[in-house]
């Protein structure tokens, strides 16, 4: 009963602090077993991670033909190259795992080798493809253990001779083939100078052959284009002699060539077992892409020829290129330090040239839009590759082919600059054209009238006389003015100027499109006309010409009345030189102005002109 009585206060805040502090003793119990436990894992887990550990088994059956080998290989860096297979053969326990990011193990020092399982489980014996599709890779020896012992072995690798190469492809391939429910172990021996790429599979020989296929088909695609626009380039250099030209093709080779060398092509038709090709022809390209990339830029972008600051920093750039590649042809530099500088130098020019560039395109010039569009195509091709080679991108079909195709999107983008350039070269000869059309009718017409002027009559009078003979003749008449200066007296040289121009007009509207109407000064008209047949009609041309001013001319809003002389000669009857000719229509013009004006007058043939024409 006594349990039933309430509990006096003081008695329950005691007995509330007691409970409270074992609640909190077992809580920081509790507390510190699972930090205990958890510090455990840890070092469990990073145990475990340290550890060795084997290579999964890769299952292959009939219904599928392609299996990617990265997820179940396992590696040992031999940086001493210290191993043998022999000795690897029993000791899977010294390999470790994979990096994350597959298909490519960046830049090292010595050898790798890589681990695998293969079991078949299909019902009869099968032939599998082991596919290393990365052709630059230098050395790649493959050994097959069945129940531990070496069974079968090979030597691949793009220094290896072509006549020794089991299939004639761009990369390596190696048959094994697999018994019913067998396993065997695969182990891989990989060296080379430059980045570790290794996008291994294991696939079906039909597969294998769908794969080259396509990818020959793409690399066919891909280098047939490049070369198209380098023979472009290099005849338009030739016809141009604008040396842009000679940098686009210089950027696209060595753009070429690399892709050559990346995908195999180079070595599969080109240059085949050449050593000394195979170990620089990836370091000499790239550097002769930059160097052929930065002159254009500062060519593209400096149109004028004008020297400027960004021009002289991207020639040192390239110059600094150029001087890369000598002495890596030289062999006075590593591969690894031309892959290091390669990856520096390949951003310079779009980093040199952007200020440069991004000015241009506020101007409005399409040349800046254009280069920035192909520096960034550059950019992303690059970055990629690069990635890739260092180990920090996987290996798939973009990473593969992300310098290819950035590079020949670079490729079409600086051809639509040089297609800029072709134009302005255009309009500048057609400028050019103009000026001198221009110049020449300067010299050779008359500034108030536009007639021909004294030298313009003689270049027609020489082209006409060149073909004159007695059924093709060729009239000369001398005109003047009557009473002109008595228009200007009057009314002023404004009036007597309109005069001309009118006067002008009308002996144009007398003649054919053939023939010349000339200004010779002041008031003195010369017309030449090819005539055919008997030399009267050279006389009634003169008479018509004279008819034609009966009528008053409008000038300068004027109705004004005035006449003219005309003295004429004709070849060949009066001689073949121009000059004569003029000055015997002159001589007649004289005796027809004593004569009264207003009249048509040729001299008396002469008497050995005479009797040369009876």
């Amino acid at each position: 009963m006594l349990a039933s009585l309430p509990m006096p206060l003081s008695q329950r805040t005691s007995f509330c602090d007691a409970e409270g502090e074992r609640v909190a003793r077992t809580w920081r119990r509790i507390g510190t077993s699972v930090w205990r436990l958890l510090c455990l894992s840890v070092v469990f887990a990073v145990g475990l991670l340290c550890q060795p550990v084997q290579g999964a088994e890769l299952r292959l059956s009939q219904e599928q033909s392609r299996y990617e080998l990265w997820p179940v290989l396992t590696m040992l860096p031999d940086t001493q190259e210290v191993w043998t297979a022999e000795e690897l053969a029993i000791q899977a326990a010294d390999f470790h795992a994979m990096p994350e990011v597959e298909g490519t193990l960046g830049s090292r020092e010595g050898a790798v080798w890589l681990r695998t399982t293969l079991k078949y489980n299909g019902p009869e014996t099968t032939r599998w493809i082991l596919h290393l599709d990365y052709a630059p890779l230098q050395v790649f020896e493959v050994f097959v253990l069945w129940r531990g012992e070496i069974v079968g072995r090979s030597t691949m690798g793009s220094l290896q001779p072509a006549a020794a190469r089991l299939f004639k492809s761009r990369a390596h391939a190696l048959p094994i083939d697999l018994l019913p429910g067998e396993s065997v172990e695969v182990l891989m021996r990989v060296k080379t100078t430059g980045a570790m790429v290794l996008p291994l599979s294991i696939v079906s020989p039909s597969a294998l052959l769908e794969d080259a296929l396509a990818e020959q088909g793409l690399q066919g695609a891909l280098a047939g284009l490049a070369l198209g626009l380098l023979f472009y380039s290099l005849l338009q250099w030739l016809a141009l002699r604008d040396v842009i030209f000679l940098n686009y093709a210089v950027f696209t080779f060595g753009s070429l060539c690399f892709s050559l060398q990346f995908f195999g092509l180079g070595a599969q038709y080109l240059w085949g077992d050449q050593s000394w090709i195979l170990l620089h022809a990836s370091g000499l390209s790239g550097l002769t892409a930059i160097v052929g990339a930065l002159l254009f830029a500062s060519q593209a972008l400096n149109p004028s020829g004008a020297p400027s600051q960004t021009t002289r920093v991207m020639q040192a750039a390239a110059a600094l290129a150029a001087a890369c590649a000598a002495a890596f042809a030289a062999d006075l530099i590593s591969m690894r330090a031309v892959a290091i500088l390669v990856s520096l130098l390949a951003f310079s020019p779009a980093l040199l040239g952007l200020p440069r560039a991004i000015a241009v395109t506020k101007r409005g010039d399409a040349v800046g839009i254009t280069m920035l569009a192909a520096w960034l195509a550059y950019l992303v091709g690059n970055v990629a590759m690069f990635g890739l080679l260092f180990g920090k991108f996987s290996a798939q079909f973009w990473t593969m082919h992300a310098f290819q195709l950035g590079s020949t999107v670079t490729m079409l983008l600086f051809m639509r600059v040089l297609s800029l350039r072709v134009l302005a070269h255009r309009v500048a000869a057609v400028d050019a054209e103009r000026e001198r059309d221009q110049m020449r009718s300067l010299a050779h017409t008359d500034p108030l009238t536009g007639l021909a002027n004294r030298r313009g009559l003689h270049l027609a009078m020489t082209a006409a006389l060149a073909g004159v003979n007695q059924a093709h003749m060729v009239a000369v008449y001398m005109i003047d003015l009557d009473g002109f200066k008595l228009v200007n007296d009057e009314f002023g040289h404004d009036v007597g100027d309109a005069l001309l121009v009118a006067v002008a007009r009308r002996l144009e509207g007398q003649v054919r499109r053939n023939d010349v109407v000339a200004r010779l000064g002041g008031d003195e008209f010369v017309v030449m006309v090819r005539e055919s047949g008997r030399i009267d009609k050279a006389h009634a041309r003169g008479v018509q010409l004279l008819e034609a001013f009966h009528a008053p001319v409008q000038a300068a809003g004027r109705q004004i009345q005035v006449g003219m002389t005309i003295g004429y000669a004709v070849a060949p009857h009066d001689g073949n030189d121009g000059g004569d000719l003029l000055r015997r229509a002159d001589e007649a013009l004289y005796e027809g102005k004593l004569a009264g004006k207003f009249c048509v007058r040729r001299l008396p043939p002469r008497p050995d002109a005479a009797s040369r024409h009876v």
